[in-house]
């Protein structure tokens, strides 16, 4: 038994690790568990008679168009957005900050890029009742097509348009210096001699193609949070069934591995949330509770929105929990001071391969002392082996009396059986939250390190590039298995050779598993084995105490 002790560790960190992955790679909440949150909502009227259909998003035929489409171009240092005057809706958006690839001559990342008015984001449109069509042409406000943002104070546009019955409705975008967030208010002015009745609909389309799926380590979808939990829809689910959520939604999103576009409706603006997958888009539909308008009264909904780069930081910023929307996992009480100490690396030593590195060494001193104990411990069990097996010769048939002779043998030479487990199971929590970091961060996206290695969010492909392979294979994670070979074959075991020659297996499993992780992941894994080779280094020349 005591031989196995540290196949048992070993294997729970790898099971503890292949499940952490694999099993549970998010801790996004699947909506259809959440009844309290998730609700299905019927369609009425303000008389309360049920509808047969909600007023489309997507007009399929539209009506001719009382005047040509007007492009708006809205421009500042963080991005350019582009709106149309069908539907006062945004039709395309670039971030400037942000590149496509790493190339120098990459263009723009594109957050939003419908190109058609129909189809655009943030479009209002009426339901129960309230004709409000999701194509009405606006007018803009403004000479110019094209608008250059405030760098020191807000600036704002907006869009006018009358229905056919007498209602208007204006549209405000409020924007805010040096921000990727900004307000969506929006009037709805009865001007006829009669009472409305009805409710309203603000919309996120995200177009989406198959390319875009989400992977094993990264999700691509809606998601929804209620302050507690995110709610997460991938669009080939939505493809069957849609999803409705009850009011106490705080925002809804489309959100890829490194932007997000979010939605927060303000005070009355919200009953329920609709997602759905419609004319090959994601579309989040937020729907107001039912309202009334008198004759020449009316009524204001309002959203905050968030348009730009997972940074944990700038979604802080917004004050309205944005920054949820970056899952660090179960651990994330420890990978927030992570992030933090990684940026604060990154501010003197401007580069995210040292600061990982540095990071990496830090994690390691603290450590330091456990893992010490943990393998001084191995190292006496090792040299109790001659013992313990005259003990098994002894008392092999009386079990009992085995363990009491066992125990009574640790206690004269002061061995803790189980000192080279816990420490090490200690450490599991920190491999996890600093996993989810360095997997979340969008600063290391296209982060250069050294030599080959060009972006640390990217897997290494050196040679599978050179050779034109159908999968990732590059130098780093190669080293990093080696490296793994040669610390478990100089860390001390108790193992019987058939385990050990199994426990050498390991290193391979490894390999192949880093193989397609981010390169900033692969570092960190390195660095921590040299370490742990240079401190067993110095257990092994250390002579053991009595």
């Amino acid at each position: 038994m005591e031989n196995k002790r540290t196949l048992i560790a070993i294997a729970l960190v790898l099971f503890l690790w292949t499940g952490y992955n694999f099993l549970y790679p998010s801790t996004h909440e699947k909506p259809a568990q959440e009844q309290s949150v998730v609700e299905k909502v019927v369609p009425v009227d303000h008389s309360g008679v049920a509808v047969q259909k909600r007023v489309p998003l997507i007009d399929m035929h539209p009506s001719a168009q009382p005047a040509k489409e007007r492009r708006i171009k809205v421009k500042s240092d963080l991005f350019e957005l582009v709106f149309s005057s069908d539907g006062a809706r945004l039709i395309d958006g670039q971030l400037n900050k942000f590149k496509q690839t790493n190339s120098k001559n990459s263009p723009f990342v594109k957050i939003v890029d419908e190109q058609s008015g129909e189809k655009g984001t943030y479009g209002f449109f009426g339901g129960d009742g309230f004709n409000l069509p999701p194509n009405a042409h606006y007018t803009f406000d403004g000479n110019s097509n094209e608008v250059l943002l405030s760098s020191t104070e807000k600036s704002y546009i907006t869009f006018k348009t009358v229905t056919a019955e007498n209602i208007q409705i204006t549209k405000t975008f409020t924007f805010y210096p040096n921000k990727y967030y900004f307000d969506v208010n929006v009037i709805v002015n009865n001007l006829s001699n009669q009472v409305k009745n009805g409710n309203v609909n603000f919309s996120l389309v995200s177009n989406w193609d198959d390319s875009k799926k989400s992977d094993r380590y990264n999700f691509v979808g809606a998601v929804t949070y209620d302050g507690n939990k995110l709610y997460d829809d991938e669009p080939k689910k939505l493809k069957e069934e849609s999803k409705t959520y009850g009011s106490n939604i705080l925002w809804t999103s489309f959100t890829t591995k490194y932007f997000s576009n979010i939605v927060k409706p303000i005070g009355d603006s919200l009953k329920n949330i609709t997602i759905e997958f419609n004319n090959d888009s994601v579309i989040n539909i937020i729907t107001s509770p039912p309202f009334s308008i008198q004759p020449g009264g009316s009524h204001e909904f309002k959203y905050k929105n968030y348009l730009g780069p997972r940074d944990y930081d700038l979604l802080k910023q917004t004050g309205l929990s944005f920054e949820n929307i970056i899952d660090l996992g179960f651990f994330g009480i420890i990978a927030r001071p992570l992030m933090v100490a990684l940026k604060f690396f990154y501010g003197f030593l401007g580069n995210y391969g040292f600061a990982i590195i540095l990071l990496t060494v830090c994690i390691k001193a603290i450590f330091w002392p456990l893992t010490q104990k943990s393998y001084s411990s191995m190292n006496a069990m090792k040299n109790l082996q001659p013992q313990m097996a005259k003990l098994r010769a002894k008392h092999g048939k009386d079990k009992q009396k085995l363990n009491q002779e066992m125990m009574a043998l640790y206690k004269e030479n002061r061995v803790n059986p189980f000192g080279g487990c816990l420490p090490m199971v200690i450490q599991i929590p920190v491999f996890f939250a600093l996993y989810r970091v360095l997997l979340e961060s969008i600063e290391l996206r296209h982060a250069p390190f050294m030599l080959w290695i060009t972006d640390l969010s990217a897997a290494d492909t050196l040679i599978s590039d050179a050779f034109h392979l159908g999968f990732a294979l590059g130098p780093l994670p190669l080293i990093m298995g080696f490296t793994m070979f040669l610390q478990q074959r100089m860390t001390p075991t108790t193992m019987d050779p058939t385990q050990a020659k199994v426990m050498m297996f390991m290193p391979v499993f490894f390999t192949f598993i880093f193989l397609s992780f981010p390169s900033g992941l692969v570092i960190y894994w390195l660095v921590n084995n040299l370490l742990t080779i240079a401190q067993q280094y110095f257990i092994n020349r250390t002579p053991a105490r009595s």
